[in-house]
C-alpha cells in the first residue's frame, strides 16, 4: 500500500471512527464538531467595490462573451429565478454545439472551495473565469483582443472605468476576470442548517436531525464537512469499489502524476437537492442514486432505502433560501 493511498484513506477512516463515538452528545453538539456556518463574506471580498461587483454581475449575463453571442456564464451556471447555479445537464453544451467533458458545478459558494473546477486546475475564481471564454467546447472566443473588442462595442467602457478608476485602459481580460470573481464572491447561500448551527435548534425538524446523524454515522462526513460540506479536498472516485468511468482521470490530467488518477474535488452539498445530476460526469440522475453510489464506491457500504431517504431528508436543510436581485441592467438573456 503506497504512502499516497494511505494519506487519502487514513483521514477517511479517522472521521468514520470519530463519527461513531458521539452517542452521549446532543445532535447539535455533534454537528458543531464537523460543520460550521457559512461566512457572511468570502475571503478576498474586502476590496470588492459596489462598482466592481455590479460590473461582474453584468458580465455574468453577457452573451457577447461567447463566439456567436449565444451564451453567457449564466447559461451553464444558471441564476435565473433564484436558480441553483447549474444547467441540470450531464455535461454542458457549448456555444458551437460541442458537449463538454464534465458536469457544470454550481457557482454558489464556489469561492469558498480550495480550488476551482473538478480537477482543481484554477486556484482562484479570477483564474477560473478565463478558462471558459477560450475553451472551444464552451464560449469559444478566439483571442483576448476579440473579447476586448466585444466589450467596447457593447458600451462597457464606462462600467470598467468606474470599477477600475486608476486604469487608463481598463477593459482587459485580467479586469474582466476580477470583476466576474467579485460578483461570484457575493454568491453565498443561506439555509436552515446554518440557522441550526448558529443556535436555533428548531430550525430543522426531528426527521432532518435523524438524517443528519445517519449522514455522520455512516461516514459521509469524512469528506463532506466544514462550512460548505465539501469542497476542501480531492478524493479518489472509487476509493473502495472502482468507479465505472475510467475515461476521465481527473486531477491526473492536470498534474500528469499517475497517483492523481481518478481524483476529483469533493463537491459541496449546500443546496444539493437542486443541482442534479450528480458527480463529475453527471452519471447519477437522482439524489438517491448519488447517495447509494457514494456509499458503495467511497465508503464500501450498501445503504438501505431507509438510510438513503433519511440522508435525503437531512439534505432538505441545505436548500438555498437566498434571492439574487436582478436589476434592469442585469436582466438575463432569454433562452
Amino acid at each position: 500500500m503506497t504512502k499516497y493511498y494511505l494519506s487519502t484513506i487514513l483521514p477517511l477512516l479517522y472521521f468514520v471512527g470519530i463519527s461513531q463515538g458521539y452517542t452521549q452528545s446532543s445532535t447539535h453538539e455533534v454537528a458543531l464538531s464537523f460543520f460550521e456556518p457559512l461566512p457572511p463574506v468570502m475571503k478576498g471580498a474586502e476590496q470588492d467595490t459596489s462598482a466592481l461587483i455590479s460590473l461582474g454581475k453584468k458580465l455574468y449575463f453577457e452573451t457577447a462573451l461567447s463566439i456567436n453571442h449565444s451564451q453567457s456564464c449564466n447559461t451553464c451556471h444558471d441564476l435565473n429565478n433564484d436558480a441553483s447555479g447549474v444547467d441540470h445537464l450531464r455535461a454542458s453544451i457549448g456555444a458551437l454545439g460541442s458537449v463538454g467533458e464534465r458536469n457544470a458545478p454550481t457557482t454558489w459558494n464556489a469561492g469558498l472551495h480550495v480550488a476551482q473546477f473538478w480537477d482543481g486546475r484554477a486556484k482562484t475564481l479570477a483564474q477560473q473565469a478565463k478558462f471558459p471564454l477560450f475553451n472551444v467546447k464552451e464560449m469559444a472566443m478566439t483571442s483576448e483582443s476579440q473579447v476586448i473588442e466585444r466589450l467596447h462595442s457593447k458600451g462597457y467602457l464606462a462600467n470598467f472605468k468606474e470599477a477600475f478608476p486608476k486604469k487608463s485602459s481598463p477593459i482587459n481580460i485580467e479586469n474582466t476576470s476580477q470583476a466576474l470573481a467579485a460578483f461570484q464572491r457575493t454568491l453565498i447561500s443561506k439555509d436552515r442548517f446554518d440557522d441550526y448551527l448558529a443556535g436555533d435548534r428548531n430550525a430543522i425538524n426531528q426527521s432532518e436531525k435523524s438524517g443528519l446523524l445517519v449522514f455522520i454515522e455512516k461516514g459521509c462526513v469524512a469528506c463532506h464537512n466544514g462550512a460548505v460540506l465539501g469542497g476542501q479536498l480531492f478524493m479518489k472516485m472509487g476509493i473502495v469499489h472502482p468507479y465505472p468511468n475510467k475515461k476521465d482521470k481527473g486531477k491526473a490530467q492536470v498534474t500528469g502524476n499517475p497517483a492523481d488518477n481518478y481524483f476529483f474535488k469533493v463537491p459541496s452539498l449546500r443546496n444539493i437537492l437542486n443541482t442534479a445530476p450528480y458527480f463529475h460526469d453527471g452519471a447519477a440522475a437522482t439524489i438517491e442514486q448519488a447517495i447509494e453510489d457514494t456509499g458503495w464506491h467511497q465508503l464500501g457500504i450498501k445503504l438501505n432505502k431507509q438510510e438513503v431517504n433519511s440522508i435525503k431528508v437531512f439534505f432538505n436543510t441545505l436548500n438555498n433560501q437566498k434571492i439574487i436581485e436582478m436589476g434592469p441592467k442585469n436582466k438575463p438573456e432569454n433562452k
